[in-house]
């Protein structure tokens, strides 16, 4: 969990701009298809670590939401996925998404996760290597 209850993504990135989120994703999530929303909200992710940067020129409070951000952009770290989790789950939460679904198959996925590996993956282009 992000070290402050005050860090919050709605702080980051303003409250106008959450609640574009909030309701881009309330309108898009229950027909929208997860290899399609992932990237979205990956989409976002990268928004805030543009804010964040703007805010604080690369040297977040360590814990933080921006931190958590920076760490990620530079190298993939389960530890610190798994703290960003719980941010993206309240995202959808606020959209009154469920983060966690079934597929047709019956495996059960998560949204959140699949978002948080799209925005680790953001410039992982497998046709560039």
């Amino acid at each position: 969990m992000v070290k402050r209850d005050q860090d919050s993504l709605k702080e980051l990135v303003g409250g106008k701009v959450y609640s574009v989120w909030v309701d881009m994703l309330r309108r898009l999530v229950p027909e929208g298809r997860t290899h399609r929303l992932a990237p979205t909200i990956a989409s976002m992710l990268q928004y805030a670590l543009g804010v964040a940067d703007e805010k604080y020129g690369g040297d977040p409070e360590e814990g933080s939401l921006a931190y958590l951000l920076f760490v990620l952009s530079e190298e993939v770290d389960d530890e610190t996925k798994d703290l960003l989790l719980p941010t993206v789950e309240r995202l959808l939460e606020d959209s009154g998404v469920k983060a966690k679904r079934r597929s047709a198959r019956g495996v059960e996925y998560s949204i959140a996760e699949a978002a948080i590996q799209e925005f680790v993956n953001w410039y992982n282009m497998p046709w560039e290597s």
